[in-house]
């Protein structure tokens, strides 16, 4: 008995660390091969806009919107500019319909207040947080499957704002 507790430890231990190994590899894949999207910030309430060392993140798709009115999961469909500046076409429930030019971006809408894209904090170095008091785009790297990751802060010029 004692001998196959030892194994069922082992098997998990090592099933776990494949798992996390492919996220990683997943993670990274977006990193190098993903779109760059920009998503207009949107405001947020100024007591809670900086805590500790990081900056809570709202964007601009996620007004205007009546939650109950879309799936509680889907996709945000964007249009890109020429500066990477995604626009917000529709949502939908499914990967499909896309036409030509759309990017995807996976959500949910857990709490039927905001949508999360799963990108809605900024962290930063300590001390470092008055430059990125002024950020107007959230950057992040889409794969075609719609999953995102944040990867900088940009200012009104779409230039990103650099820790130094």
């Amino acid at each position: 008995m004692k001998k196959i507790s030892i194994i069922l430890i082992v098997v998990n231990t090592l099933l776990l660390l494949i798992y996390f190994n492919y996220s990683i590899a997943q993670k990274e894949d977006t990193l190098k091969e993903g779109h760059l999207v920009l998503l207009e910030l949107a405001p947020v309430d100024p007591r809670s806009l900086m805590q500790g060392d990081y900056m809570m993140l709202n964007y601009q798709l996620s007004n205007n919107v009546q939650p109950d009115s879309i799936p509680r999961r889907g996709y945000a469909v964007l249009k890109l500019d020429e500066q990477h500046v995604g626009t917000l076409q529709r949502f939908q429930a499914q990967k499909t319909p896309l036409t030509t030019g759309e990017l995807l971006i996976a959500y949910t809408n857990p709490t039927q207040w905001r949508i999360k894209i799963g990108a809605e904090s900024f962290f930063f170095q300590e001390g470092t947080g008055e430059r990125y008091e002024k950020a107007k785009y959230g950057a992040l790297k889409v794969d075609n499957n719609g999953n995102s990751l944040l990867i900088g802060l940009y200012d009104e010029n779409k230039r990103e704002i650099k820790s130094k």
